[in-house]
């Protein structure tokens, strides 16, 4: 009796100690992740500078973001592969310096190689950090891990919210030249990353290698669920690397006013992020998932053909419902194969959005060129009423 007495009493001290390293990790990989997002969305407020700075045209600014987000998303996997191999926690304490340097640089760049080349280093730092602190970020969490991934989820998107007006603002206040300053957030973080992130649990020798076949196990769902995220993130990429050009061209808004409107819509697609997560907490990720991609579509119809408050509470109710799911789809990948969380996180959080950036953003800058961006930018919208019928396809006796 008295042995059993003293267990409890040494092991209760232990169990707090760990739940609080649990959160005390949790909140640095959301500071990390916040400023990792503020560089992830920063190309968009240089892009309307570069055109005047160096001519660009739209397939040319296309081309860039498509190779941008190239860097920060379609290579997940292989950053997602290495760190479920090697466990080194480098891959996130490293990224937010490596990012900050490499985008900021971009007003620095006297060509538009230099500019690409900028853009690449700095890419490949935001996609270093994804997978792993997404898999990390709700390790050890026992209960509401949508609510949790949510909280993770939703400080990368209010950092990317807050990168276009950031950057529009060093730029206009110091000028282009001196973009560099807005590196320094990213180098501070690094530093505290270093210094006070806990070292990750030491994973068991199975956990060290990469298994394909959880993967092979759940082929269909993923695929699907794969599928899901890279139709949204459609609209969503587009949207983020085009709407400055398109408000600047075609609307009259000053480059400032166009970053804000960016903004409003990225903060927008945060709170949706909460949304949905509690959403899938009562009923479950395919049904979240249903609302979010037939919800979107009137809000983001009304934003193009209507003008001031009603245009911009339009854009800002079609980001929130869009953005419904991006906790809720990397939390259905996670649970599907729960041994290769890196992996399946990089394809959920960074290969599906890069690639829809990849392929579709040239395409669009080319049309673009064309036909407007505003006849391009409408005719995205019928991506989620694709989604929405692809949701219906996902098997309901999948755990959400």
């Amino acid at each position: 009796m008295s042995s059993g007495s003293y267990s409890l009493a040494i092991s209760q001290p232990d169990l707090d100690t760990t739940n609080r390293r649990i959160y005390f990790s949790l909140i640095l990989l959301c500071v990390g992740h916040f400023f990792i997002d503020v560089y992830s969305s920063a190309l968009a407020a240089f892009q309307p500078h570069l055109a005047a700075k160096m001519g660009i045209n739209l397939t040319e600014a296309g081309f860039l973001a498509g190779i941008y987000v190239f860097a920060n998303s379609v290579t997940q996997p292989g950053f997602g592969y290495l760190s479920d191999k090697l466990h080194s926690s480098l891959f996130t304490t490293l990224a937010p310096m490596v990012a900050g340097i490499g985008v900021s640089m971009i007003g620095l760049a006297p060509s538009y190689t230099m500019v690409i080349s900028m853009a690449v280093i700095g890419g490949l730092g935001i996609s270093s950090f994804h997978p792993q602190a997404s898999a990390r970020a709700t390790q050890g969490i026992v209960g509401n891990k949508p609510f949790w991934m949510a909280v993770f989820i939703c400080s990368g998107t209010s950092g990317l919210a807050l990168g276009p007006t950031y950057f529009a603002w060093i730029i206009e206040r110091f000028g282009i030249e001196k973009s560099w300053y807005g590196g320094i957030p990213g180098v501070l973080v690094t530093l505290m990353l270093l210094s006070y992130l806990p070292a990750a649990p030491e994973a068991s020798a199975a956990k060290k290698r990469f298994d394909l076949a959880p993967l092979k196990a759940v082929w269909r769902p993923l695929t699907i669920l794969y599928f899901l995220v890279f139709i949204r993130s459609i609209v969503q990429i587009s949207f983020t690397q085009f709407l400055p050009l398109y408000l600047t061209r075609e609307r009259g808004f000053t480059v400032t006013g166009a970053s804000q409107a960016l903004s409003l819509y990225l903060a927008s697609g945060a709170m949706g992020g909460f949304v949905g997560g509690n959403i899938a907490n009562r009923f479950g990720g395919r049904t979240t998932i249903l609302i979010s991609m037939i919800g979107s579509v009137p809000f983001l119809v009304t934003f193009f053909f209507t003008s001031g408050w009603i245009s911009l509470a339009s854009l800002a109710l079609g980001g929130l419902v869009l953005l419904f799911t991006i906790p809720v789809n990397v939390v259905m990948g996670q649970e599907l194969a729960p041994g290769q969380a890196g992996t399946v996180s990089a394809l959920m959080m960074g290969f599906a959005w890069g690639m829809a950036g990849f392929l579709f953003i040239p395409v669009i800058g080319k049309v673009s060129d064309v036909i407007g961006l505003h006849n391009v930018l409408l005719s995205l919208v019928i991506f989620p009423v694709i989604g929405f019928f692809l949701t219906l396809t996902y098997p309901k006796d999948v755990r959400a």
